[in-house]
């Protein structure tokens, strides 16, 4: 199908959140480490329900890692400070989509790494600073599943 990342996430619902995402979707979910909590989190576990173990889950101890297992891809860095709006691309299968860390987002190291495609935003009105980050996960993959035809992995 295609992929979720969130690079160093901190607030375990959000990761539990994109679990059942992961789950519901096919897609495949990798979390970056440092993470801000531990994959057995009592919060984590509750915000992923009993999806745990319909979802595909991947931990990477840091970004060469996760480059190493998912490139050569077309990688998409979600961030408000983006042009291209996540809706003009035309979605692949194996495609990543990555996501930074509440509060701050990607940082530099992972916007300007030579391996991504574009910086892609999600419409927001004007003065609003972020969404959620399992809220934004959700509509990209949504996104990106609908134009495969909602096909199944």
């Amino acid at each position: 199908m295609f992929h979720i990342v969130f690079v160093e996430p901190r607030i375990p619902p959000n990761t539990g959140n994109a679990i059942r995402l992961s789950a519901a979707t096919g897609a495949d979910l990798h979390l970056v480490e440092p993470l801000g909590f531990s994959m057995t989190d009592a919060q984590l576990r509750r915000a992923g329900l009993d999806y745990h173990d319909l979802a595909s889950v991947t931990v990477h101890p840091g970004l060469d890692a996760l480059w190493q297992a998912l490139l050569p891809a077309r990688v998409f860095a979600f961030t408000a400070s983006a042009t291209t709006s996540y809706a003009d691309i035309a979605y692949r299968r194996g495609d990543v989509l990555v996501f930074g860390p509440e509060p701050t987002g990607l940082d530099a190291r992972v916007l300007e790494h030579p391996d991504v495609t574009d910086r892609l935003r999600i419409p927001m009105l004007p003065g609003r600073r972020s969404l959620n980050l399992a809220n934004s996960a959700a509509i990209a993959a949504y996104e990106a599943w609908r134009q495969l035809d909602f096909a199944a992995p």
